[in-house]
């Protein structure tokens, strides 16, 4: 099986798990959550689902966990909407690329007004 197909298998899945988040899950515990990723195994029976949780450390654990309580019902609708021999089991996994990503622009934002500017013709 080519990379190919599975990176349409994971471009589906994720744009209608994105839909299925959005539209129909109904948690209270669930923040604001978008799919960054989504990484098939080659046997496309596991989907690893990479998710950026926005708010506090306390609102995206509760975020994940509603995630990951509802990954069963997640799994069911998929396998309505995509149609697939085997729907593949859902493992969510917190990105923090983009939190990291921001860290690092603020370290280097604070590095720039900290040091003065370089003047050669002084040397």
């Amino acid at each position: 099986m080519g990379s190919t197909r599975l990176q349409k298998v994971s471009r589906v899945i994720k744009e209608e798990l994105s839909r299925i988040i959005r539209e129909e899950m109904n948690d209270p515990r669930l923040g604001l959550v978008s799919i960054v990723d989504v990484e098939m195994t080659p046997d496309l029976k596991i989907a690893h689902i990479y998710v950026s949780v926005y708010g506090e450390p306390e609102e995206q654990a509760n975020s994940m966990n509603a995630l990951i309580s509802a990954s069963r019902f997640l799994r069911g609708e998929l396998g309505k909407q995509v149609e697939m021999r085997h729907t593949p089991e859902l493992h969510f996994h917190q990105d923090r690329s983009i939190e990291r990503g921001s860290r690092i622009f603020a370290l280097l934002k604070q590095v720039q007004t900290e040091e003065p500017p370089h003047d050669k013709s002084a040397s």
